[in-house]
């Protein structure tokens, strides 16, 4: 009689582990955690025209990862910080041009001010995201 790999002898009916793919459980590479949140930052940059694209950018990126919790988090942060890049290059490309017209200094407190908000939201919808996907992966 050959043993079923995908059930263990002391797995409990009705576990959270039921819905898993087999490795799910093992602590994902850091490469992995980088490659599958760099996917998923893309993913919410081009999916940007829609409404909370980086919930969907993280979403993506700790579906596809895997993993544990801890490493969907990080996988969403990494999406989170992808998707910011775009937009803090754009400030700060527009604040050196204003900047070189002689724009107030106040302008540029503000716009960082205004960047800084962004990044933590885009980080923290990106952080959400990664545990949505991991445990829409564990569902699905």
């Amino acid at each position: 009689m050959v043993p079923d790999d995908t059930t263990s002898p002391d797995a409990e009916v009705g576990s959270s582990n039921d819905f898993l793919a087999p490795g799910d459980d093992a602590p994902a590479d850091l490469s992995d955690v980088l490659v599958y949140g760099l996917v998923g930052g893309i993913a919410g940059s081009v999916l940007s025209f829609v409404p909370l694209a980086t919930v969907l950018g993280g979403a993506v990126a700790g579906y596809l990862c895997g993993g544990r919790s801890s490493d969907a988090l990080k996988t969403g942060a990494v999406a989170g910080v992808v998707m910011t890049l775009p937009f803090a290059a754009l400030v700060f490309f527009l604040l050196f041009f204003l900047g070189v017209a002689g724009a107030p200094a106040e302008f540029g407190v503000i716009a960082l001010l205004v960047v800084g908000l962004a990044a933590a939201y885009t980080l923290g919808s990106g952080i959400v995201g990664g545990y949505l996907g991991y445990y829409l992966r564990g569902r699905l």
